[in-house]
């Protein structure tokens, strides 16, 4: 009878690793195409009106940025996460932290504070407000071996239901006529714009000086190292001595303090005041995660792969409104291609091969 043998790949080259990722995305945009048909929809027309929509008009190219700036800040930190084998899912919780405590300093120092003061510190503590909400999944896997998966998840929830109450209640604004809003940020917390734009370019700044800076520190740095080592073999990493409570804690740290930082960046950047956790954040925290694995989780690559989803999200409302889709599937085709790229990175690493075996 035949039986599946599957045994890992001893050594992968670049071109192997290119090839792959290319045939991931070929077989995904093929499954979403057979979507779009089953709906009754001709899948070129569709991908045309998506990235058209995205990448064919000075707005489209604009929205784009905008909605790339938290996706990038935030897969960079998961790309760092995801290197050290910690499944972080909470990234979404992870932003709404950092925008609650943006918020906070925004409201309470921004009127008493010159601007060069007070959005660095809304800036520090939405990293650090994340980084919080990132740590405790981290220390509940390791003192408590607590499901990294399940916990980052379930605390998505935790801290959305924590920005509601807050919104509706104590927070809830005076100027807001009764609405679940807090106070308009003041002036001076509220970040500068290109002109004729919504892409607010300190938060822009942020992200790519931390993708550099994440870069050097993944593949030129001891910590890199160590966290190289983690995500390849978690016994021989114990083995060699390297701490794996401090690491995986500084991972975590990075990882939700990222999140945070795009929390803090779109609250002063495009909304100005703290609302219901859907209008802070367009799922930002799960589409990210698809960001990380098209970007190989490299660092470097994060920037592009965040444009490209960004795109996706700026056409997804194109065609909702030209093809009477329904909003969902903006989700349906993220999620369709993390699978495929997730069974590419599979197959890479694995060699699968069918073998006539006597009972």
């Amino acid at each position: 009878m035949l039986r599946l043998k599957v045994t890992d790949r001893e050594r992968i080259t670049n071109q192997q690793s290119l090839l792959t990722l290319v045939l991931s995305i070929v077989a995904g945009m093929l499954a979403i195409s057979l979507i779009f048909l089953i709906n009754g929809v001709n899948p070129l027309f569709a991908f045309a009106k998506i990235f058209s929509g995205s990448f064919g008009s000075k707005f489209g190219i604009r929205e784009t940025i905008t909605k790339a700036i938290p996706l990038i800040l935030i897969g960079v930190g998961l790309a760092v996460a995801y290197r050290g084998k910690f499944w972080n899912i909470g990234a979404e919780g992870q932003l709404l932290a950092g925008a609650i405590f943006g918020t906070w300093v925004g409201l309470n120092w921004g009127p008493h504070l010159p601007s060069y003061i007070i959005v660095p510190l809304m800036f520090l503590f939405g990293f650090i407000g994340g980084a919080f909400w990132g740590v405790i999944p981290a220390i509940l896997k390791i003192r408590f071996s607590v499901n990294e998966v399940i916990s980052t998840l379930m605390l998505n929830y935790i801290c959305a239901e924590i920005l509601t109450y807050l919104i509706v209640g104590p927070w809830k604004g005076k100027t807001k006529y009764g609405y679940p809003y807090t106070d308009d940020l003041p002036e001076s917390a509220i970040l500068s714009v290109f002109s004729g734009t919504r892409i607010h370019y300190p938060t822009l700044a942020l992200g790519i000086i931390a993708v550099i800076i994440l870069g050097i520190v993944i593949y030129k740095t001891k910590f890199g190292y160590e966290v190289r080592v983690i995500g390849e073999n978690i016994d021989a990493a114990r083995y060699a001595g390297i701490n794996f409570f401090k690491t995986t804690v500084i991972i975590m740290i990075i990882s939700g303090g990222m999140a945070g930082l795009a929390g803090a960046g779109e609250v002063a950047g495009v909304h100005h005041y703290l609302s219901y956790p859907a209008s802070i954040s367009s799922g930002y925290g799960f589409t990210a995660i698809i960001v990380a694995w098209l970007a190989k989780l490299n660092p470097f690559f994060v920037i592009l792969s965040g444009l490209f989803f960004a795109g996706i999200l700026v056409g997804g409302d194109a065609i909702q409104i030209s093809l009477g889709l329904p909003a969902a599937t903006v989700q349906v085709f993220n999620g369709t291609l993390l699978v495929f790229l997730i069974m590419g990175d599979y197959f890479l690493k694995h060699k699968v091969t069918l073998k006539w075996a006597k009972d």
